[in-house]
C-alpha cells in the first residue's frame, strides 16, 4: 500500500447531471493536475461530465437487479484490489446501512475520505449514531462542502475527523457568446428538475408575482431530470409559456450564465451549491433563498446577489423586481460577483486537497 500513496479512486453514482455529479469530475482534474494516479468509478451508466484519468464504469458491466448489483460489488472489490488504489474518495449518497457496510468490506482498510454534499445528513449518514459508529472508523475523514454542514456532522455525530472543502471554480473573463435561441432580458434557472429539492414551482410563482415579464423579461429554466413533465405540466397550468420557457440542458451552460441578467436558486435545501459559484464566476449576480446550506456563505446580501427568506414569494418577487429595475444596485452586484469568490478558485481548492491526501495516515 505504500507505495501506491498516488493511485485515488473518486467513486461515485454517475458523472450524470448533478452538482455532486460535477464535483466529481472537477475533482478528477485537479488530482490529476496534482499527479495523483486517478481513477474515476461509477456505479451507473451516466456520463455527461469529462473527467480525468481512467474510467471504470461498473453500469456498463451490470444492470441494476439485486444478483447484478451483487456482482457489482465484486468487480469493485477486485478492480480496488487490482489497481492498488491507495486512497478511497466515496461521493455517493449512502442511504442503506446494509449496502454500505458491504462496501466497507470492498473498501478493506483503506484510507477513505467522504463526501457529504448536502444539508439532509441522511443522504450520507445513518440517522442513528450507534449504526455510524459502526460503519465509520476514527482513520475516516468526513468532507464537507460548508461549514454549516460540517457543524451539524460535528454536533449530531460527535465525529472528530472532520473537513470542509468548498466546491471550486475557475474565475475567468471568458469571452461573451450570445446564445442564439433566448430572449434577449431574462432570468435563469440550470440544473437538475428534481421539485422535491429545487422547488421550481416556487421561482415561477414568484416570477409571475414580480410581473417584471410585464417589461420584457422571461424565465429561462434549463436542464433535465425526473420532473422535466412535471415543470411543463405547472408551466401549462399557470399559463405562462409565453414569459416561462423550458430548454435542454446544454454541455457549456456559460452564455446562457454570461446573458442572463441574474441567476435564481430557491431549493429547499442543498449542500454547496454550484450553480452559484458558476453564475458568480462569469461574473453575473445571483438571488437566492437562505435555504441550508451553502448559500449564505457565497452570497453576501446587495453585495454580489440578493438572499432572500425562503419560501417567501413575496421576498423573491421582489428581488427580481430589483434586478430588473434598480439599475445602481444590479451593477454593484455584478462588479462585485467574481471577486466575492476568488478564496474558492481552483489553486486555492487544489492546494487543500493535497495537503490532506499527502499527509493521510499510511
Amino acid at each position: 500500500m505504500k507505495n501506491n500513496k498516488n493511485k485515488v479512486a473518486i467513486i461515485s453514482s454517475s458523472l450524470g447531471i448533478g452538482g455532486a455529479e460535477r464535483f466529481a469530475s472537477n475533482l478528477s482534474f485537479i488530482l490529476h493536475d496534482l499527479d495523483f494516479e486517478v481513477h474515476s468509478i461509477i456505479i451507473n451508466n451516466k456520463v455527461d461530465y469529462q473527467y480525468k484519468g481512467t474510467l471504470f464504469n461498473l453500469g456498463l458491466l451490470c444492470k441494476n437487479d439485486l444478483i447484478k448489483k451483487f456482482k457489482k460489488s465484486i468487480l469493485l472489490k477486485k478492480y480496488i484490489e487490482n489497481e492498488n488504489i491507495a486512497i478511497i474518495i466515496d461521493n455517493r449518497t449512502r442511504l442503506f446501512f446494509i449496502r454500505d457496510l458491504i462496501y466497507r468490506w470492498i473498501y478493506n482498510k483503506r484510507n477513505c475520505f467522504f463526501m457529504i454534499h448536502s444539508s439532509k445528513l441522511e443522504l450520507y449518514l445513518p440517522k442513528s449514531v450507534f449504526l455510524s459508529k459502526i460503519l465509520y472508523s476514527k482513520k475516516d475523514t468526513f468532507i464537507c462542502v460548508s461549514n454549516e454542514i460540517e457543524k451539524k456532522v460535528q454536533t449530531r455525530y460527535f465525529f472528530k475527523n472532520t473537513l470542509t472543502i468548498y466546491n471550486s471554480v475557475k474565475i475567468n473573463n471568458l469571452k461573451f457568446i450570445k446564445p442564439n435561441n433566448v430572449s434577449e432580458k431574462y432570468f435563469l434557472y440550470f440544473g437538475r428538475f428534481d421539485e422535491k429539492v429545487k422547488n421550481l414551482t416556487l421561482m415561477m410563482e414568484s416570477f409571475l408575482l414580480s410581473k417584471v415579464y410585464e417589461v420584457g423579461f422571461q424565465l429561462i429554466l434549463m436542464g433535465s431530470g425526473p420532473d422535466l413533465e412535471l415543470i411543463n405540466e405547472k408551466v401549462k397550468q399557470l399559463k405562462c409559456e409565453d414569459y416561462i420557457k423550458i430548454i435542454p440542458f446544454v454541455e457549456n451552460p456559460i452564455p446562457y450564465i454570461q446573458q442572463a441578467k441574474s441567476t435564481v436558486l430557491t431549493s429547499r435545501f442543498e449542500g454547496f451549491p454550484m450553480s452559484i459559484i458558476e453564475s458568480l464566476a462569469v461574473g453575473t449576480p445571483v438571488i437566492s433563498v437562505d435555504c441550508p446550506t451553502g448559500p449564505n456563505e457565497m452570497i453576501i446580501d446587495k453585495f454580489n446577489g440578493l438572499l432572500v427568506e425562503n419560501y417567501n414569494k413575496n421576498q423573491i418577487a421582489e428581488a427580481f423586481k430589483k434586478f430588473a429595475f434598480d439599475d445602481e444596485l444590479y451593477q454593484i452586484c455584478k462588479l462585485n460577483s467574481q471577486k466575492s469568490i476568488e478564496h474558492l478558485s481552483v489553486e486555492t481548492i487544489a492546494n487543500q486537497w493535497k495537503k490532506l491526501l499527502n499527509n493521510y495516515d499510511k
